[in-house]
């Protein structure tokens, strides 16, 4: 008799112990969602990064403006130490002027709606390319292989995202890959510029950003994004008329690298200092509007997060640190140098980088996570279930957690990723185009994200385990 009534004893202590912290969680969520929500200076900051410095292309001034008044912010909230990691970035202009028109064989001009993609080349002497056009929907049938003939031509990659993924990053996924090598394997086969239907649910005349990528051992030829409705007509147009042209002229440029940097806080632990949680967005954005949802509204909810915990009183078991990394929009070259020096920090010293979250899917209302970890730390994350269910926030998937802190994925022991995943069905009617901009973004909603990346980054504090 006396063992099992050991056995339940236990049980009936384990239970207890379990429901007390599941309630010190609880008390402890709702402060940090009542000081977002009733104090949050998130917006206000949304405001100052958009509005008063801009766009943060990187390698532009802005963009090393945007650098100091993080730090700025990080040093007022209260960060033990702040400072820059040095990056090198692309540095790159659009320039003024980026035009293209639809010259039919009856001699009607009809102006379209383009802008460069980011990296392209100008037209040669910023002059007029005149060409027909070939429409095309996939890369292979611009394969070596393919008796398909782009000589002279310009290529109209009319891939639309798929309309039927509730992902909306996934059918952004499904047809990136026409922005991102598409001039190079069009240049393979004789091209002479590219336009590229912009990669959007949205049915509009917005032209939509992005990077490209070219291959080296390919000849570099114009790149330029379409709208959507441009590119649906262009496509009709330009089959029921074989004779017509399009004219197209652009004066974008490449520079020399320059050196701009991540921007670090570092908050000590006081029990495992060091066991190193990261969390972050990226400071940087595209440079036709003011990349607010893309990524202004990850850099405040990072900002956020430090306030809120230093507003509440809180104190940190690990060291966290607050990152706004540079070049995420076309290099990842902050991602990569903070995952390069972490390994060097896990190699010659004790620091061990246990977890990383960003925020880099907008400013709209959370739902829940994207997890890239092992099992047990998965079903630590899925745990925190019913904390959130109070805040609308269900979606505990795994996938990917984000771009900028995808390279720690190579460190050992691999640390444990998480992405904040807010509703994405409009995100993409707003990114790398000229409407992500401040007025686009919801204060509430930008909050409840905040709110919720603080959360979770105090869950992931608390209970995640050290490793063995």
């Amino acid at each position: 008799m006396i063992r099992p009534l050991s056995f339940l004893l236990i049980f009936i202590l384990s239970t207890v112990a379990s429901q007390a912290q599941w309630t010190r969680d609880s008390l402890l969520l709702r402060t940090i969602y009542d000081e977002a929500l009733a104090r949050g200076e998130a917006y206000d900051n949304l405001r100052t990064l958009t509005k008063g410095i801009g766009h943060r292309l990187s390698g532009s001034e802005s963009a090393a403006q945007a650098m100091k008044w993080g730090q700025s912010v990080m040093d007022s909230y209260g960060a033990d130490r702040t400072w820059i990691m040095p990056v090198i970035v692309p540095s790159w202009t659009r320039g003024d002027l980026a035009e293209a028109s639809f010259v039919g064989s009856d001699g009607e001009i009809y102006a379209l709606h383009i802008t460069a993609l980011g990296g392209s080349v100008g037209t040669r002497n910023d002059g007029v390319i005149e060409a027909p056009v070939l429409t095309v929907k996939r890369l292979d049938e611009l394969s070596v292989d393919s008796d398909v003939d782009a000589t002279g031509k310009i290529i109209l990659f009319n891939r639309a995202m798929d309309p039927v993924l509730i992902n909306t990053g996934a059918a952004y996924g499904g047809a990136i890959d026409q922005r991102g090598n598409g001039a190079s394997v069009a240049a393979a086969k004789g091209a002479v510029a590219v336009l590229v239907r912009s990669l959007t649910h949205a049915l509009d005349t917005l032209p939509h950003t992005g990077a490209l990528r070219y291959n080296d051992e390919m000849p570099r030829i114009p790149a330029a994004a379409i709208s959507t409705v441009d590119a649906s007509w262009l496509a009709a147009t330009a089959l029921a008329d074989p004779d017509a042209v399009v004219r197209l002229q652009m004066n974008c440029k490449a520079f020399e690298d320059v050196e701009q940097g991540n921007v670090i806080g570092e908050w000590t632990g006081a029990e495992k200092p060091n066991e190193i949680i990261t969390i972050g967005g990226h400071l940087d954005s595209w440079d036709i509007g003011e990349g607010a949802h893309d990524d202004g509204a990850g850099v405040v909810h990072t900002l956020e997060a430090l306030r809120i915990l230093k507003a509440i009183g809180y104190q940190p078991k690990r060291t966290i640190r607050f990152v706004l990394f540079i070049n995420e929009e076309n290099g990842n070259r902050g991602g990569k140098e903070y995952a390069r020096q972490a390994a060097i920090e896990n190699a010659e010293t004790e620091i061990v980088h246990l977890a990383a979250m960003e925020s880099d899917a907008g400013g709209f209302v959370p739902r829940g996570f994207r997890i890239d970890a092992d099992d047990a730390a998965t079903e630590v994350v899925r745990g925190w279930s019913e904390l959130f269910d109070a805040y609308n926030v269900h979606q505990f998937r795994r996938g990917g957690a984000g771009v900028d802190i995808s390279p720690l994925k190579s460190l050992k022991p691999r640390p444990t990723l998480l992405g904040l995943s807010p509703d994405g069905q409009r995100y993409f009617d707003f990114h790398h185009s000229s409407q992500d901009i401040f007025e686009n973004v919801h204060k509430r909603e930008l909050e409840l994200g905040a709110a919720t990346f603080a959360a979770a980054l105090v869950l992931l504090d608390q209970h995640l385990p050290s490793p063995k």
